[in-house]
């Protein structure tokens, strides 16, 4: 099914604003990096469409004209990366406490899990979130003090929170946020919780949810980043920790076939979580790995582990690029190629190459062991970058991989990318600039009739085996 996407504007209490979503995006620039954020909202009237009147009042055809962070410190914000690209992004460190609460339909009895299976899944052992967590985020955050209470029930049948009059499901998240927190209050703490995850024990609208609600909590009116999971979602890890990571602050990624399904990218939990994945008796389909430019957005890639290579730079580059799985990595794990800067920061387009290895729990069953570039565009979405023409459906094929021996010219033509070798920790990879045609200086030189042919001089680029263009 095609990916869903809702936007609201939290006001206060009984104050909430649905936005057009494509308004919001453009208005945004980068709408995921802003979630769950204090924002302001400027509106501007819809040229050549005239106000209306009526008696005094004075309506005026308005769209979303721009959205803006409203909790930065400018004195330790950059408002534009290394990479030319606009930084909204905060970064996420620390402890962040999730609270699972289990809520029946007012109709439906079944109770599909016990408390205990929730609470487990919080753990730090490997298959688990905790343990998944701490991994891909190379120890910045944690799930410390995560607990799981329920099941509560529901003042209403399921009839009451997704509406099915139109013939396609559309579930109100809005409602069902508000009357599960709301069993629940009396008896939970929470108090320095960072997001909920709700389970419900019916279906929902065929889709399961992250991204954040509002509603009072121990009297305290807060917006927690949330996740709203029907059961085929709580029985897979992989599902879970794709809801949380939109909790997160996180977009999709997707693929470079250029149809509208996000979930073809085997590459990041954030896309395809089902395909390539290991499984668990226990918990389901675990968890893949986020591509680094994920990472990179929630501050989890330090400057010693990223190398910026600019539009404009003309050197060859051999770098050592460590698997992004490996946590304890001394050299290179992002190597970021920027193309020429744009008016609009967002419009700026970005590559990311990073290593990735068949390795460890989460891992172990992608398509390959190679190098995967990512193309970052439009609002903060990365692409993965194919190598055949047209791009296969789904990013597991030997086009999305680059191994040893093989080389990519990227779209722009503004740097080429070739692997030399595997290491034991990764690769080693090169890049280069475009060819640099050099034209002589001297007058051509002309030789008599039916002594020669007259030459030209060209670039010539570096040796290899050519991949292609992706």
């Amino acid at each position: 099914m095609p990916p869903q996407l809702e936007v609201w504007l939290d006001a206060g209490p009984r104050q909430r604003y649905r936005l057009d979503v494509d308004q919001a995006r453009r208005a945004a620039g980068d709408l995921y990096a802003l979630a769950n954020r204090r924002v302001a909202v400027s509106y501007a009237p819809v040229p050549g469409v005239a106000q209306h009147r009526e008696g005094r009042i004075e309506r005026v055809a308005r769209i979303i004209d721009a959205i803006v962070p409203a909790d930065r410190l400018s004195s330790r914000m950059p408002a534009i990366d290394v990479d030319g690209r606009a930084a909204l992004s905060l970064p996420l460190h620390g402890n962040t406490r999730w609270i699972t609460l289990m809520c029946k339909f007012g109709d439906i009895d079944a109770e599909q899990k016990p408390r205990a299976f929730f609470q487990s899944q919080y753990g730090n052992a490997p298959g688990q979130l905790g343990h998944f967590w701490s991994e891909v985020s190379y120890g910045n955050i944690d799930l410390a003090g995560s607990d799981a209470h329920g099941w509560y029930t529901l003042p209403r049948p399921r009839s009451a929170y997704v509406d099915t009059t139109g013939g396609k499901p559309k579930v109100d998240l809005s409602l069902l946020f508000a009357d599960c927190t709301a069993q629940a209050d009396p008896d939970v703490d929470f108090s320095g919780t960072h997001g909920i995850n709700l389970m419900f024990n019916g279906e929902l609208d065929g889709y399961a949810w992250g991204g954040g609600a509002c509603a009072t909590l121990d009297g305290v009116y807060a917006c927690p980043r949330s996740t709203w999971n029907p059961p085929w979602s709580f029985s897979n890890l992989s599902a879970m920790a794709h809801e949380m990571g939109h909790g997160y602050g996180l977009p999709h990624s997707n693929n470079s076939d250029g149809d509208g399904d996000t979930f073809d990218n085997p590459w990041d939990l954030m896309s395809d979580a089902w395909r390539m994945a290991n499984s668990d008796a226990t918990y389901g389909l675990l968890p893949k790995h986020i591509n680094m430019h994920q990472r990179k957005r929630l501050g989890w890639v330090t400057a010693a582990r990223t190398l910026t290579i600019p539009a404009e730079d003309i050197g060859i580059h051999e770098v050592v690029l460590d698997a992004a799985s490996l946590l304890d990595a001394a050299g290179v794990q992002l190597l970021v190629l920027t193309m020429p800067p744009q008016p609009d920061p967002f419009a700026t387009v970005v590559y990311t190459i990073e290593a990735r290895r068949r390795t460890g729990s989460y891992e172990s069953r992608l398509a390959g062991d190679a190098v995967i570039i990512h193309r970052v565009k439009d609002y903060g979405i990365a692409y993965s970058l194919d190598a055949d023409v047209p791009p296969a459906d789904h990013a597991s094929n030997e086009g999305s991989m680059l191994k040893p021996g093989e080389r990519w010219t990227l779209p722009e033509g503004q740097h080429w990318v070739e692997v030399l070798e595997e290491t034991a920790n990764g690769f080693i990879v090169r890049v280069g600039p475009r060819p640099r045609v050099m034209s002589s200086p001297l007058p051509p030189l002309v030789y008599p009739a039916g002594a020669g042919k007259t030459r030209s001089a060209g670039g010539v680029a570096p040796r290899a085996r050519p991949r292609g263009d992706g």
